[in-house]
Protein backbone atom coordinates (compact mmCIF):
# COMPACT_ATOMS: atom_id res chain seq x y z
CA UNK A 1 0.00 0.00 0.00
CA UNK A 2 2.53 2.62 0.63
CA UNK A 3 4.33 1.81 -2.64
CA UNK A 4 1.08 2.47 -4.45
CA UNK A 5 0.43 5.61 -2.49
CA UNK A 6 4.55 6.44 -3.36
CA UNK A 7 3.33 5.98 -7.22
CA UNK A 8 0.55 8.02 -7.27
CA UNK A 9 2.39 11.19 -5.55
CA UNK A 10 5.04 10.46 -8.13
CA UNK A 11 2.56 10.70 -10.96
CA UNK A 12 0.84 13.74 -9.58
CA UNK A 13 3.75 16.23 -10.94
CA UNK A 14 4.20 14.25 -14.58
CA UNK A 15 3.48 16.42 -17.62
CA UNK A 16 0.20 13.99 -18.23
CA UNK A 17 -1.38 15.11 -14.72
CA UNK A 18 -0.34 18.84 -15.54
CA UNK A 19 -3.49 19.91 -17.63
CA UNK A 20 -6.07 17.75 -15.14
CA UNK A 21 -4.20 18.80 -11.75
CA UNK A 22 -4.65 22.27 -12.46
CA UNK A 23 -8.19 21.86 -14.11
CA UNK A 24 -8.87 19.88 -10.98
CA UNK A 25 -7.32 22.67 -8.13
CA UNK A 26 -9.19 25.41 -10.48
CA UNK A 27 -12.62 23.52 -9.84
CA UNK A 28 -12.09 23.07 -6.11
CA UNK A 29 -10.67 26.58 -5.64
CA UNK A 30 -13.98 27.87 -7.60
CA UNK A 31 -16.03 25.77 -5.10
CA UNK A 32 -14.28 26.64 -2.01
CA UNK A 33 -14.15 30.40 -2.87
CA UNK A 34 -18.00 30.28 -3.18
CA UNK A 35 -18.50 28.52 0.15
CA UNK A 36 -16.84 31.26 1.82
CA UNK A 37 -18.01 34.14 -0.30
CA UNK A 38 -21.68 32.46 0.98
CA UNK A 39 -21.18 31.65 4.46
CA UNK A 40 -19.94 35.27 4.81
CA UNK A 41 -22.41 36.71 3.57
CA UNK A 42 -25.31 34.34 5.66
CA UNK A 43 -23.25 35.42 8.58
CA UNK A 44 -23.24 38.99 7.57
CA UNK A 45 -27.14 39.57 7.70
CA UNK A 46 -26.92 37.01 10.75
CA UNK A 47 -28.67 39.65 13.82
CA UNK A 48 -30.82 37.05 16.44
CA UNK A 49 -30.59 39.58 19.33
CA UNK A 50 -29.98 43.18 18.20
CA UNK A 51 -27.54 43.69 20.96
CA UNK A 52 -24.18 44.41 18.99
CA UNK A 53 -21.58 42.84 20.86
CA UNK A 54 -23.74 39.88 21.63
CA UNK A 55 -24.31 39.15 17.93
CA UNK A 56 -20.55 39.60 17.21
CA UNK A 57 -20.02 37.31 19.34
CA UNK A 58 -22.37 34.55 17.59
CA UNK A 59 -21.10 35.83 14.72
CA UNK A 60 -17.37 34.95 15.56
CA UNK A 61 -17.89 31.57 17.01
CA UNK A 62 -19.86 30.84 14.00
CA UNK A 63 -17.28 31.83 11.35
CA UNK A 64 -14.76 29.72 13.77
CA UNK A 65 -17.23 26.57 13.33
CA UNK A 66 -17.69 27.29 9.54
CA UNK A 67 -13.95 26.75 9.21
CA UNK A 68 -14.26 24.12 11.13
CA UNK A 69 -17.01 22.34 9.07
CA UNK A 70 -15.32 23.67 6.10
CA UNK A 71 -11.62 21.99 6.64
CA UNK A 72 -13.93 18.39 7.42
CA UNK A 73 -16.15 18.73 4.32
CA UNK A 74 -13.50 19.33 2.19
CA UNK A 75 -12.46 15.58 0.96
CA UNK A 76 -16.32 14.80 0.50
CA UNK A 77 -16.12 18.46 -1.82
CA UNK A 78 -12.90 17.51 -3.68
CA UNK A 79 -14.56 13.84 -4.34
CA UNK A 80 -17.17 15.39 -6.14
CA UNK A 81 -14.29 17.23 -8.26
CA UNK A 82 -13.04 13.85 -9.27
CA UNK A 83 -16.19 12.50 -10.95
CA UNK A 84 -15.58 15.90 -13.72
CA UNK A 85 -11.93 13.96 -14.38
CA UNK A 86 -12.01 10.56 -12.91
CA UNK A 87 -11.00 8.92 -16.55
CA UNK A 88 -8.49 11.60 -17.79
CA UNK A 89 -6.89 10.67 -13.99
CA UNK A 90 -7.25 6.80 -14.40
CA UNK A 91 -6.03 6.15 -18.24
CA UNK A 92 -2.88 8.55 -17.39
CA UNK A 93 -2.01 5.51 -14.72
CA UNK A 94 -3.04 2.85 -16.87
CA UNK A 95 -0.91 4.68 -19.82
CA UNK A 96 2.21 4.69 -17.54
CA UNK A 97 1.87 1.82 -15.33
CA UNK A 98 -0.28 -1.02 -16.93
CA UNK A 99 0.57 -0.49 -20.76
CA UNK A 100 -0.53 -4.27 -21.57
CA UNK A 101 -3.92 -4.42 -19.82
CA UNK A 102 -6.78 -3.88 -22.26
CA UNK A 103 -8.39 -0.55 -22.62
CA UNK A 104 -10.71 0.38 -19.86
CA UNK A 105 -14.79 0.26 -20.72
CA UNK A 106 -14.97 3.78 -18.12
CA UNK A 107 -17.73 5.52 -16.65
CA UNK A 108 -19.82 8.61 -17.92
CA UNK A 109 -18.88 11.92 -16.34
CA UNK A 110 -22.74 11.76 -15.58
CA UNK A 111 -22.39 7.92 -13.77
CA UNK A 112 -19.31 9.08 -11.92
CA UNK A 113 -20.98 12.36 -10.43
CA UNK A 114 -23.59 10.67 -9.51
CA UNK A 115 -22.15 8.22 -7.35
CA UNK A 116 -19.65 10.64 -5.83
CA UNK A 117 -22.78 12.96 -5.10
CA UNK A 118 -24.87 10.08 -3.21
CA UNK A 119 -21.26 9.85 -1.13
CA UNK A 120 -21.25 13.36 -0.47
CA UNK A 121 -24.90 13.39 1.04
CA UNK A 122 -24.30 10.16 3.05
CA UNK A 123 -21.33 11.71 4.37
CA UNK A 124 -22.88 14.82 5.28
CA UNK A 125 -25.54 13.69 7.42
CA UNK A 126 -23.20 10.74 9.08
CA UNK A 127 -20.93 13.26 9.95
CA UNK A 128 -23.72 15.91 11.13
CA UNK A 129 -25.15 12.74 13.12
CA UNK A 130 -22.18 12.23 14.70
CA UNK A 131 -21.13 15.74 14.94
CA UNK A 132 -21.15 15.75 19.23
CA UNK A 133 -18.43 13.22 19.07
CA UNK A 134 -16.26 15.76 17.59
CA UNK A 135 -16.47 18.03 20.70
CA UNK A 136 -15.13 14.76 22.44
CA UNK A 137 -11.32 15.83 22.54
CA UNK A 138 -8.88 12.54 21.44
CA UNK A 139 -11.87 10.70 20.29
CA UNK A 140 -13.21 13.13 17.80
CA UNK A 141 -10.04 11.99 16.01
CA UNK A 142 -10.72 8.58 15.41
CA UNK A 143 -14.45 9.43 14.80
CA UNK A 144 -13.39 11.68 12.15
CA UNK A 145 -10.54 9.59 10.56
CA UNK A 146 -12.61 6.00 11.05
CA UNK A 147 -15.59 7.65 9.41
CA UNK A 148 -14.40 9.37 6.39
CA UNK A 149 -11.54 6.40 6.13
CA UNK A 150 -14.23 4.44 5.16
CA UNK A 151 -16.25 6.45 3.35
CA UNK A 152 -13.26 7.55 1.14
CA UNK A 153 -11.70 4.44 0.82
CA UNK A 154 -15.08 2.94 -0.26
CA UNK A 155 -15.76 5.43 -2.51
CA UNK A 156 -12.54 5.82 -4.41
CA UNK A 157 -12.06 1.89 -4.92
CA UNK A 158 -15.47 1.36 -6.69
CA UNK A 159 -15.48 4.82 -8.71
CA UNK A 160 -11.83 2.99 -10.12
CA UNK A 161 -13.31 -0.39 -10.32
CA UNK A 162 -16.63 0.17 -12.34
CA UNK A 163 -14.33 1.24 -15.01
CA UNK A 164 -13.24 -2.28 -15.75
CA UNK A 165 -15.98 -4.76 -13.53
CA UNK A 166 -19.50 -4.34 -13.04
CA UNK A 167 -20.69 -3.18 -10.00
CA UNK A 168 -21.59 -6.27 -7.73
CA UNK A 169 -18.03 -7.80 -8.81
CA UNK A 170 -16.63 -4.30 -7.70
CA UNK A 171 -18.48 -4.64 -4.22
CA UNK A 172 -17.21 -8.03 -3.81
CA UNK A 173 -13.39 -7.55 -4.41
CA UNK A 174 -14.02 -4.49 -1.86
CA UNK A 175 -15.83 -7.01 0.65
CA UNK A 176 -12.97 -9.23 0.49
CA UNK A 177 -10.01 -6.63 1.52
CA UNK A 178 -12.40 -4.07 2.98
CA UNK A 179 -9.75 -3.75 5.77
CA UNK A 180 -6.86 -2.80 2.81
CA UNK A 181 -9.49 -0.69 1.22
CA UNK A 182 -10.39 0.71 4.53
CA UNK A 183 -6.64 2.39 5.50
CA UNK A 184 -6.29 3.39 2.16
CA UNK A 185 -9.15 5.31 3.00
CA UNK A 186 -7.76 6.68 5.77
CA UNK A 187 -4.74 7.52 4.29
CA UNK A 188 -6.31 9.43 1.69
CA UNK A 189 -8.40 11.20 4.68
CA UNK A 190 -5.06 11.88 6.53
CA UNK A 191 -3.35 13.34 3.15
CA UNK A 192 -6.82 15.33 2.68
CA UNK A 193 -6.37 17.59 5.93
CA UNK A 194 -2.83 18.79 5.29
CA UNK A 195 -3.35 22.25 3.57
CA UNK A 196 -1.76 22.65 0.25
CA UNK A 197 -1.59 18.82 -0.64
CA UNK A 198 -5.74 18.83 -0.03
CA UNK A 199 -5.89 20.39 -3.66
CA UNK A 200 -3.54 17.61 -5.22
CA UNK A 201 -5.45 14.51 -3.49
CA UNK A 202 -8.12 14.30 -5.62
CA UNK A 203 -6.11 12.92 -8.87
CA UNK A 204 -3.70 11.37 -5.63
CA UNK A 205 -6.10 9.59 -4.37
CA UNK A 206 -7.45 8.36 -7.61
CA UNK A 207 -4.32 7.04 -9.13
CA UNK A 208 -3.56 6.06 -5.92
CA UNK A 209 -6.91 3.35 -6.01
CA UNK A 210 -5.98 2.25 -9.94
CA UNK A 211 -2.90 0.69 -8.23
CA UNK A 212 -4.61 -0.62 -5.22
CA UNK A 213 -7.54 -2.00 -7.60
CA UNK A 214 -4.35 -3.63 -9.90
CA UNK A 215 -3.16 -5.15 -6.96
CA UNK A 216 -6.38 -6.89 -5.46
CA UNK A 217 -7.62 -8.10 -8.89
CA UNK A 218 -4.12 -9.42 -9.56
CA UNK A 219 -4.32 -11.24 -6.25
CA UNK A 220 -7.80 -12.46 -6.67
CA UNK A 221 -6.54 -14.34 -10.01
CA UNK A 222 -3.68 -15.95 -8.55
CA UNK A 223 -5.74 -17.11 -5.48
Amino acid sequence: MPRNLLLAVRQAFDPAFRAVALKTVAVSAGLFVLLTISLGWALDALTLFGIAWLDWTIKAVAGAGAIVVGIMAFPLVATVVVGLFLEEIADAVDARHYPDKPAAAGQSVASSLASTVRLVLVAAILNVLVLPLYLVPGLNVFVFYGLNGYLLGREYFELVALRRIEPRAARLLRGRSRWRVFFGGILITVLFSIPVINWLMPIIATAFMVHEFDALERRQVEA
